[in-house]
This record gives structure tokens, C-alpha cells and sequence, in this order.
């Protein structure tokens, strides 16, 4: 195990970069201090939103448009390279060195424009596909944004007198084919941590393709990479908020606690729920070698933040977190003939693993199977199509819901449930049904959609604000 730290910064993060530099990079540090840490950071907050699509409303960036034949994909190049340039300009006072930036980000974008032009006249004589280009032509769009970041925060370091490295990751121009560790390892060669502090891009070419494995969550894949092939001590998420028992804008600030150490599995629960505190594919590798994660916020430079390591276990019976997603869809197939029948549900897994479908929570009883999935599912009408048909016989519904849960290492509370049930009672909130493994680490609360932040409000006051071992 080495004596270094793998760190991350996420986009929105990266935006404030003065801020990172005084909180994370360099702070009070001087000389051998700054080094023995590798950093891996995002794009800049809303920059691959522009490069690919918007993560949330789904409207198209380049990519969208370039991969729909909307001729105005160049339109959306050309503002997105503005917004680069923009960008570089609200880092002047750090100390970038414009002509620098600015060259990097129009050899980059040029090049991406040449590139996609000559893929465009390509299309035009029928033997070229859409499967065939279109995954690398997402892959080496969302490179850039890393690129630039990355690029950007050497120039910034190194007028501060750091020795930043700019390690790029993205292949830019380079034709060979190898895994994402070949590639880590190919150009983190020769370099002694203890004398320099490596900036790399989150994006990392592979022959498999980074974007078509892991798509928006690849720079955690990197992160945790880095971190295995390195052999590092601890990795460390640097994000704009600490991981807390709530949602500090919905429950209040002044509300949540910090949860200062939980475990991987927890992670994994979170994650399911979409509140990741890692990327679950990322997290594996680094418990499978015992690196713990330790989630930051980077604006808080004072508080060590949650340790995620792989044996914690709350010494003291506690909730670590109240979270939920209220975009799910109640599927719900009732069926008279099922009693008794073996492998009803297998059947009914396969429709949904046809059409790479996956559940949060299910329910069963003698006759009727619920799963519950994210209402933005990728062929969810094609899916219950297919229900319908290979189910003649049973009643299927669907119902939009929401999902609240609470989630802990360690929850052997007497009268956990009924606790629970009386304070959501006491809300006024109907529970439409409820979802436990025995190992009781998270329970699941189903619920209509419009009850859902009340429903994490009146959980988290009886669990978190009541409970002695927060206070």
C-alpha cells in the first residue's frame, strides 16, 4: 500500500476552482506537503450537459444533435467552445495563462468539428452505420471537458509554484488500444508522487470504451482505478456538500448531521436509491483492496467528512441516513394462477431483463408481484407490451410512486418499525407498502409521490434529530 491519496472533484466543484486551491490543492501546505496526492478531476460544472445531452432535462448537446443528423450540431459546438473560452476567462485572476488555455481548448474542439464533419459526409454514402461511429463519437466528445479542466488547473498550479503534471488520459490522437489500467499505468510511469502532484482527466480511454461501460459515471471508474493500480491509502471524494444524514435543503442545514463513518454496503444502498456517494462499479474494486472512500466537502475544509471503509459497523444502534427518489412506477401484476407456481417471477424478471430493466424494491404475496421501477426506464412501455402478451391471464397496473428509506450500518432498533409507522402516521402520510431484508439495513417506505418530502421530514426528526448519538 503507498503512501499516497487518490482524490476526485466533481464539476460543479471544479467551478470554484479559487476555492478548491485554498480548501483542497494547496491551502496552508508548502513544500513535500502538497505532494503524495493524485487528483482526478470533472469537467467543469454544465460542460458535458453541452458536450452530450443535459443529464436531467435530456435536451441535446453536440452529441444529441450530431447523433439525431441535426445539421445545427455545429451551432452547438461552436457555443460550447465559447462557453470553454468563457470559462477560461473567469480563471484569469488565478493566474491562467489565457493564450495557453484558450489554444488548447480551439485545438481540441477544432479538431472534434473536423472530425464529426468527416464522419457527416461518411453517412451520406449508406455503408457507414450509426452503431459504428456513434459510440466513438460520444466517447471522444465527453473527453474534452475533462481535458480542458484538467489542462487548465496545471497552468493555474503551477504559477503557484506547484509541480503539476497534466496527465491526459483521454487518447487524444493516439491509436493504440488498451485497458483503462494499461493506460493508467503507461502514463503515471516514472513519476515519484512524493515530488509532484498529478492533475488527471476523468475521462480515461479504453479499448472497451468508457462512455459505453459506465456512461456519465466514468470518472469515478477512473478514480478508483487510479487507486487500485496505484496502491493508494484512501481515495477521497471531494464534493460541494458533506454526505448527511438528509437532505440538508429540504429537512435544514442547521438539521443534518455529518455521518462520519458507515460502510460499502451502505454505499450500495444509497447508490440504488440514486444518492450516490460513489459509483457502486467504482466502490468494488476499491473494497475488494481494502481502500477506504472518504467523502468531503470541499468547502469545509475543517470536518474529515464520512470515512466509508469496509468493516464499520455502528457501535451504537442508528439511523445513517433518510433519502428516497419519487420517480418510480408501481408495476404490479395480480394473477389468481400464480399460487403455487415455480418460477412465476423468473418469467417476469425475463421481460424486464429483455428490455434492461431494473427494480429498486418488490413486494410478493400469494397472488400478486410488485416491482418497483425508475419511471424514466429506457423501454418501460415496450416492457409491460410484453407483460400484456405473455401474461394473458393476469391483471397488470401501474402506479407513479415514490420511494423513502432509512438506511443504516447498524438499525437493531427496539420497535424500529412501529416508530416509523407512528411517525409517518403522525404526518398524516399513508404508507402503500413497505420493503425489509432481515439483515436490516434499509428499510423501504412506498409511498404516494406527493408525500414524499414530507414522509423524509417527519423520518428524519424521529431518527436522526431525537436519537442521543448525534447530538
Amino acid at each position: 500500500m503507498g503512501q499516497h491519496t487518490v482524490e476526485k472533484i466533481g464539476g460543479t466543484t471544479m467551478t470554484r476552482f479559487g476555492e478548491v486551491m485554498e480548501n483542497v490543492l494547496i491551502g496552508s501546505r508548502t513544500g513535500k506537503e502538497l505532494y503524495n496526492r493524485i487528483f482526478v478531476v470533472s469537467a467543469y460544472g454544465g460542460i458535458t450537459n453541452l458536450l452530450l445531452e443535459d443529464k436531467k432535462s435530456g435536451e441535446p448537446g453536440i452529441f444529441g444533435k450530431f447523433a439525431a443528423g441535426d445539421p445545427q450540431w455545429e451551432e452547438k459546438l461552436e457555443e460550447t467552445r465559447l462557453e470553454m473560452l468563457k470559462l477560461n476567462r473567469s480563471f484569469t485572476d488565478l493566474g491562467l495563462d489565457l493564450k495557453a488555455a484558450d489554444a488548447f481548448v480551439n485545438e481540441r474542439m477544432f479538431g472534434i468539428r473536423d472530425g464529426l464533419r468527416h464522419l457527416m459526409q461518411l453517412r451520406t454514402f449508406g455503408h457507414f452505420h450509426p452503431k459504428d461511429y456513434l459510440p466513438a463519437s460520444r466517447e471522444f466528445l465527453s473527453a474534452v471537458g475533462e481535458a480542458h479542466s484538467a489542462h487548465n488547473s496545471v497552468l493555474i498550479l503551477r504559477k503557484r509554484g506547484v509541480d503539476a503534471r497534466f496527465i491526459d488520459l483521454t487518447g487524444w490522437k493516439d491509436n493504440t488500444s488498451c485497458s483503462i489500467e494499461q493506460m493508467i499505468e503507461r502514463h503515471l510511469a516514472g513519476l515519484d508522487f512524493s515530488e509532484c502532484m498529478p492533475i488527471v482527466t476523468g475521462y480515461a480511454k479504453c479499448a472497451e470504451g468508457i462512455m459505453a461501460r459506465f456512461d456519465r459515471g466514468y470518472s469515478e471508474i477512473t478514480f478508483s482505478k487510479l487507486a487500485v493500480v496505484t496502491g493508494a491509502r484512501e481515495g477521497v471524494i471531494h464534493k460541494e456538500y458533506h454526505l448527511s444524514t438528509g437532505d440538508p435543503k429540504l429537512i435544514g442545514a442547521d438539521k443534518v448531521r455529518t455521518i462520519g463513518n458507515t460502510n460499502f454496503d451502505i454505499a450500495d444502498q444509497l447508490a440504488d436509491l440514486a444518492m450516490e456517494a460513489i459509483h457502486p462499479k467504482a466502490s468494488k474494486e476499491m473494497e475488494h483492496k481494502n481502500i477506504p472512500i472518504r467523502v468531503t466537502n470541499a468547502f469545509d475544509p475543517g470536518n474529515p467528512g464520512t470515512l466509508i471503509s469496509k468493516e464499520y459497523v455502528s457501535p451504537t444502534p442508528r439511523v445513517d441516513m433518510i433519502c428516497g427518489r419519487n420517480d418510480l412506477v408501481a408495476v404490479e401484476v395480480f394473477d389468481p394462477e400464480m399460487v403455487g407456481q415455480s418460477g412465476y417471477d423468473y418469467h417476469l424478471l425475463e421481460s424486464f431483463n429483455q428490455f434492461r430493466i431494473s427494480y429498486v424494491a418488490k413486494n410478493t404475496n400469494a397472488n400478486t408481484i410488485t416491482h418497483y421501477v425508475p419511471e424514466r426506464s429506457r423501454n418501460l412501455d415496450k416492457c409491460l407490451e410484453m407483460l400484456e402478451r405473455n401474461f394473458s391471464g393476469a391483471s397488470i397496473t401501474t402506479r407513479r410512486v415514490a420511494v423513502v428509506a432509512v438506511i443504516g450500518s447498524n438499525m437493531k432498533l427496539p420497535g424500529f418499525l412501529s416508530r416509523a409507522a407512528g411517525a409517518l402516521a403522525e404526518a398524516g402520510i399513508n404508507v402503500l407498502a413497505l420493503d425489509q431484508c432481515m439483515r436490516q439495513v434499509n428499510m423501504q417506505f412506498i409511498l404516494d409521490r406527493e408525500d414524499f418530502k414530507k414522509a423524509q421530514i417527519a423520518l428524519h426528526h424521529e431518527f436522526v434529530e431525537k436519537e442521543a448519538s448525534y447530538n
